[in-house]
């Protein structure tokens, strides 16, 4: 566009009052327009009188305690809701001390009949063999009563002697054992009367016992523990006889003859009956015969060893 075709442009503008006055810097197409500074965003319009924020909501108080449960020393009075607390004055000695606790009740006192002498006279009663007795009749073993056992802490107030047991199979010599012990012999016996017939064809004769009631303590140790056999609550065995072939020892047997057989089976069916089972290989004490008792372990424990 030729410059005066613009002056005359600007001219017609101006005379219509639609042109802002000139400027120089708009004047040249070679220069950018200058920076604009952006307005503020208008005011929101004034809220409606319809639309006033509602009153704030009082939360109602509870009821009053009803005076019968009342709790504290003035049970019947009740303390008005607008009231504020009564502050009870406390000295320097006691504001910081703590809550005094509740002692704790004494315990009832001690029987008479468990105290003094008459604690020391107490009993406890041996326990009812009645059933035990017809069972160990019934396994066919043959025995009778003996008198009752003591020597200080040892002792066996029902004891029983057996000479033999089912078959036939008699003790060499006769035991002295409680029932219990007894009835775990007769019934162990006849397992290793089965061991006899696959082992060898033939039947088990007689048990050679080492002791069974004895007044010692374990291992023969006088400062252990008391024995089991202190209670008629154990046997030795020392050998196995036979009808037809020499009796077998309880030792240390060549492996895979007939002899290790037989007493392999007959000491693992020995840990189903006893609680207590030591032989040959558990310590030196039980290298030559097998030892069996019935002493009671927590959780029914069984030492088979």
């Amino acid at each position: 566009m030729k410059p005066s075709t613009l002056a005359s442009l600007l001219a017609c503008l101006l005379a219509a009052g639609l042109a802002l006055p000139p400027d120089p810097a708009w004047s040249d197409p070679a220069k950018p327009p200058p920076a604009t500074v952006p307005l503020p965003p208008p005011q929101p319009p004034a809220r409606p009188d319809d639309l006033v924020p509602p009153a704030p909501q009082v939360t109602p108080l509870p009821p009053e305690r009803p005076p019968e449960l009342a709790t504290g020393p003035d049970k019947g009075a009740v303390a008005k809701p607008d009231e504020p607390p009564k502050e009870t004055k406390t000295t320097n000695d006691t504001k910081d001390a703590p809550a005094a606790q509740p002692e704790a009740p004494l315990p009832p006192a001690r029987p008479p009949e468990l105290s003094g002498e008459s604690a020391l006279a107490l009993k406890v009663s041996a326990p009812d063999d009645t059933a035990c007795l017809r069972r160990l009749e019934r396994l066919g073993a043959r025995f009778e009563a003996a008198s009752p056992l003591g020597n200080g802490q040892c002792s066996a107030p029902h004891p029983l002697t057996v000479t033999a047991l089912a078959d036939g199979v008699t003790l060499e010599p006769a035991a002295t054992l409680n029932c219990r012990a007894a009835e775990a012999l007769a019934r162990w016996t006849t397992e290793v009367q089965v061991a006899a017939q696959k082992e060898f064809g033939e039947s088990l004769k007689s048990l050679a016992l080492g002791g069974t009631y004895v007044c010692r303590g374990q291992n023969h140790d006088t400062d252990a523990k008391l024995s089991e056999h202190s209670f008629a609550n154990a046997i030795d065995v020392m050998a196995y006889g036979f009808t037809k072939r020499a009796s077998l020892k309880v030792t240390a047997a060549p492996d895979s003859t007939p002899e290790a057989a037989f007493l392999a089976s007959a000491r693992t069916s020995a840990c189903t009956f006893f609680r207590t089972v030591l032989g040959p290989g558990s310590d030196a004490a039980h290298g030559n015969h097998l030892h069996l008792d019935l002493r009671e372990r927590n959780a029914g424990h069984r030492l088979c060893q």
